[in-house]
C-alpha cells in the first residue's frame, strides 16, 4: 500500500477505529500495539499520522520537525535516524510506503 502525507494523517490514533501509523524513511510502520505512546495523549502522539523522520534524527518532538526531510542533517544524526529506523523494523510491521518520499 502506498500513502501520501494527505493520507497517512488519517491514522493518527484520533479515530479508534483505524490503525495508528507512522512513517519513517519513507516506509509506514503499524505502531499501534504502541498505544500508550503513539495513541492520543501519548509521549509521542505528534509523529502518529506523519513522517517523523526528521524529527527521530534530531530527537525532536518539535511540530517542525515533524516532517520527512532530511535535507541539511548532519551524519550523526542520520545515523540516530538509521537506528530508530532499525528499532521500528524489529517491532512493528511495515504496512507500506510513501508516495513521492522523496528526501530519503
Amino acid at each position: 500500500m502506498e500513502l501520501t502525507l494527505e493520507q497517512l494523517k488519517q491514522y493518527d490514533g484520533t479515530d479508534p477505529s483505524k490503525p495508528i501509523y507512522i512513517g519513517v524513511k519513507g516506509r509506514v510502520f503499524d505502531v499501534s500495539t504502541a498505544t500508550s505512546f503513539y495513541g492520543p495523549g501519548g509521549s509521542y502522539a505528534m509523529f502518529a499520522g506523519k513522517d517523523a523522520s526528521r524529527a527521530l534524527a534530531k530527537m525532536s518532538k518539535n511540530d517542525e520537525d515533524v516532517i520527512g526531510s532530511l535535507h541539511g542533517l548532519s551524519d550523526k544524526e542520520l545515523g540516530v535516524l538509521d537506528d530508530w529506523e532499525k528499532k521500528f523494523e524489529a517491532k512493528y510491521p511495515i504496512v507500506g510506503s510513501l508516495a513521492a518520499a522523496a528526501s530519503y
